[in-house]
């Protein structure tokens, strides 16, 4: 006889539909009593069972609803207190407990405006609150996603500590990777290392694959382990002091406006004299040379630089040079094609390592920025694309911006800003949003807020800052959401593939298919010996520069030119020799012709012949001039380096 399948046999006509794979439960029907009063369908349940048979085999495989028109008559629905004797399994994932599948009306809505028939970087499911005693409760299959194509609209990732900003970082990198996108970021904690290694499975990666329906499956990624040279294991970063440029070097140095503007003033005397800025100690030659007796007229040629700025300058390049700068400043520079490569058709994971962090934390965040910058001077436009060519998760994003000057917050702000044409995503991370200067989160148009903590007065008008900075949603208590959302949720808008921002919805986010734990140090070292870019950066250059032609200008004197010779091999008066010549003619007086006119004064004549005017005008010529073949950010442009 055949038998029903125990998650058919519990349909009755009574019951909701299936969603999800199972049923909804309901209270037992009401005409449940009337049925045991049958006693002639109770000894012979056979007829009732067989024309149950036939329509069964005909459902679609594996489902556990039953359409209306297969559903068994109402004897069998006799005999379904002998065949539910727990909740039904059968077409469900091994790695999705049939717990709770529901998607409710709300979850359905939001999840529906993050529907893309395009590559995306899934982040979690939707969570609602309509669990037992109106907990929250994730939607699996109520899935948050962001379009590829939507990754160089930028976006941000922002949370208190422990709140699982870093795993979501790493789940968006291993997406990314797998879809063929290189990805730069900095290891603060040094636990992204475990990218390069394969996940290990655990009760709490196979609850969260549940909930966010996710047939997990550990995997390892491509990754190249980078370091500022002489600051960390990895392939070794350097940057020559040119290609810096006054702007982001003054971040690294901590100089004010006025120290900033004298600094880019040098930088330009250097141009014009031939003088290349490789390293610290270029820099610091010229500083010296201008502040010496020998560069008194040189530094008189500046203008509007006085000799404490410059010794002020002098002295912050030094200090600089002893905590380990001079180890990063210098040649072979990186190259920025290194950082989109792909191997086997996913995109590399560059981690830069951020030893120097703890010593020198604005230089590695304004190293950070001249990658960026680098990124957008190179790169050709691209418009939009099915994917990024590169995008850049910038954790600890607050450290760049943390006393930075006017025109620093600008030139990032315009970076961030014209670098989407070129193909170039970029996702800040950091604690508040408002970390970001607001011309910047004017430009980010994916925000995952995991939870915050409003613990003291500052902290609550944050909260109240950023729930009025999301759109309009009907569906929570945002204020309320962000501070319960749990380890590993965030609440979560983007752009959709039309531009416009997708429903707010609280996101319990994806678990990382690699390692959620530091690489063991052997797979460390045996990425770094097998890297194709070791051999080109793993030795420095010292090349001739501004340090060696200065002291070799100083110590020895260029020697005299040769007398020219005459056509009989006598020898010519040399070069600025005077000759005696006829005094000259007076001007010829004409009959009838007026006096000359005495010469006249006025306000740009006055002006001209003020010192102080002059000085100005020539200060405002060298920084306009010192301004020509460097980009916004005030690096050097490739085409004009040496």
């Amino acid at each position: 006889m055949s038998q029903i399948p125990e998650n058919e046999s519990s349909a009755t006509p009574s019951e909701a539909p299936a969603v999800g794979g199972r049923t909804v439960d309901l209270p037992p029907p009401v005409p449940a009593p009337a049925a045991a009063s049958e006693p002639a369908a109770a000894p012979d349940p056979a007829p009732a069972l067989e024309p149950a048979a036939v329509p069964g085999p005909a459902a679609v495989p594996g489902s556990a609803a039953v359409p209306e028109s297969a559903a068994p008559p109402e004897s069998a629905a006799a005999a379904e207190p002998a065949a539910a004797p727990g909740p039904p399994t059968q077409g469900l994932s091994p790695q999705v407990p049939v717990a709770d599948l529901r998607i409710s009306p709300v979850a359905a809505g939001i999840a529906a405006g993050y529907a893309t028939t395009a590559a995306a970087v899934t982040l979690g499911s939707v969570v609602t609150l309509d669990g037992p005693g109106g907990a929250a409760r994730a939607n699996p299959g109520a899935d948050v996603t962001i379009p590829l194509a939507m990754f160089n609209r930028h976006g941000l990732v922002a949370g208190a500590t422990g709140t699982g900003k870093t795993k979501t970082l790493q789940l968006i990198a291993e997406q990314l990777s797998a879809a063929g996108v290189p990805i730069v970021m900095p290891d603060i904690k040094g636990d992204l290392s475990g990218l390069a290694v394969a996940g290990e499975t655990s009760d709490r990666v196979t609850q969260r694959a549940a909930d966010t329906a996710d047939h997990w499956v550990p995997q390892a990624f491509p990754v190249e382990f980078l370091a500022l040279a002489g600051q960390g294991q990895g392939v070794p970063i350097r940057a020559t002091v040119d290609s810096f440029g006054p702007i982001l070097l003054s971040k690294v140095l901590d100089l004010n406006d006025t120290q900033e503007s004298t600094l880019g003033l040098i930088f330009h005397w250097s141009d014009q004299r031939n003088l290349p800025l490789l390293d610290l100690k270029d820099l610091r030659a010229v500083i010296s040379h201008l502040t010496g007796d020998e560069g008194k007229a040189d530094l008189k040629d500046l203008g509007g630089v006085s000799k404490s700025t410059a010794g002020v300058i002098l002295r912050a390049v030094t200090n600089l040079e002893a905590q380990g700068g001079d180890q990063f400043f210098g040649e072979t520079e990186f190259e920025i094609a290194d950082l989109i490569r792909t191997i086997d058709g996913r995109g590399v994971v560059s981690l830069v390592e951020s030893a120097a962090l703890d010593t020198r934390p604005a230089l590695f965040s304004t190293f950070l920025m001249w990658l960026l910058a680098e990124l957008f001077e190179q790169l050709p436009e691209a418009g939009d694309l099915d994917k990024p060519k590169l995008v850049f998760l910038f954790d600890e994003a607050h450290l760049l911006f943390a006393d930075a000057s006017k025109a620093f917050h600008t030139a990032v702000a315009q970076t961030v800003k014209l670098i989407r044409s070129k193909g170039v995503g970029v996702f800040f991370c950091t604690q508040l949003p408002t970390d970001l200067p607001g011309p910047v989160l004017s430009q980010l148009g994916a925000r995952i807020q995991h939870a915050l903590r409003a613990f003291t007065p500052a902290d609550e008008q944050a909260l109240r800052a950023t729930v009025k900075t999301y759109p309009f949603t009907k569906d929570y208590d945002l204020a309320s959401a962000l501070t319960s959302a749990g380890t590993g949720e965030a609440i979560v808008t983007v752009l959709s593939e039309n531009g416009a921002p997708t429903p707010v919805a609280w996101t319990r986010v994806r678990a990382p298919r690699s390692l959620m734990a530091p690489a063991p140090e052997s797979t460390r070292a045996g990425i770094l010996a097998a890297s194709p870019l070791l051999p080109t950066y793993a030795v420095a250059l010292d090349r001739d520069s501004a340090y060696e032609r200065l002291t070799g200008r100083l110590s020895t004197p260029d020697p005299a030119p040769p007398a020219p010779q005459g056509p009989a091999g006598v020898p010519l008066p040399p070069i600025g020799t005077s000759f005696p010549l006829p005094p000259p003619l007076p001007d010829p007086v004409w009959p009838d012709q007026p006096p000359p006119l005495p010469p006249q004064g006025g306000i740009l004549a006055d002006l001209t012949g003020n010192p102080a005017v002059s000085s100005f005008f020539k200060s405002l010529g060298s920084a306009l001039g010192g301004a020509l073949g460097r980009t916004m950010s005030g690096t050097r442009s490739r085409r004009r380096r040496r």
